[in-house]
């Protein structure tokens, strides 16, 4: 028998904030725009409602898949928006998540309720639907902060980089410019990264060591209380 509550019910959303770093270093964005109304034509995060039937980090990664193509993503849950007057369609909670990802490994299709599907430059957005340019601050402030206690920047990079490379990808998302010594000495110090013993190829300047990102080695210092801080 099921229960009945004398509550009124709101609407439950999943909204997708997903980073990617492009080859120029520049940090990006995924945006959709809108196919229905309201906000139709306008540009907002991939997201949805909740189906009945599934969980809140399925919704999500589903309506990921669904409107852009990317898939199989770590997402983490980012927070929770619930302004009384937020979606002019009912009273709706919406759970923000966030993904950083590669842009090179994932082909962008739009698909489902979206009329379109791009890359955006952080610094350079269209104007958004709902409170996403909202969301989107809250989600650049996470980000900035975690990227400076956990390894996390290394989901923007390809599997194999250079120091440069991964040099630019912190200021780039810090916004501002870092001592190249101190910054090699502290990640190397660290011994969170492999020498693949390659060099980088097809380049005009001087090349330089790729590295990777030892993920098992910092799961392992991590568990002896290893401190990761930039």
């Amino acid at each position: 028998m099921s229960y009945t509550y004398k509550y009124p019910k709101p609407s439950v959303t999943v909204d997708c904030v997903v980073f990617g770093l492009d080859d120029a270093q520049k940090l990006k964005v995924m945006l959709i725009q809108r196919r229905n109304e309201p906000f139709r034509d306008k540009w907002a995060l991939p997201g949805g409602f909740v189906e009945l039937d599934e969980s809140i980090d399925v919704a999500a990664a589903r309506e990921l898949e669904e409107e852009t193509g990317i898939e199989n993503v770590f997402l983490e849950q980012l927070y929770t928006f619930g302004e009384v007057n937020r979606d002019p369609r009912d009273r709706v909670i919406s759970i923000a998540y966030y993904a950083l990802v590669n842009i090179g490994e994932y082909t962008v299709q739009a698909r489902s309720d979206a009329k379109n599907a791009e890359w955006f430059p952080v610094e350079q957005l269209p104007s958004l639907a709902f409170d996403h340019d909202h969301i989107l601050n809250v989600a650049k402030r996470r980000l900035k902060g975690k990227l400076r206690y956990q390894p996390i920047g290394f989901e923007l990079l390809p599997t194999e980089f250079t120091l440069t490379q991964l040099q630019r990808l912190y200021e780039t998302v810090l916004e501002q410019k870092l001592d190249k010594r101190n910054f090699r000495n502290k990640i190397l110090k660290m011994k969170l990264l492999i020498d693949t013993g390659e060099m980088q190829v097809g380049v005009s300047h001087r090349p330089a060591k790729l590295y990777q990102f030892d993920e098992a080695r910092y799961l392992e210092l991590k568990q002896d209380g290893f401190s990761f801080e930039l």
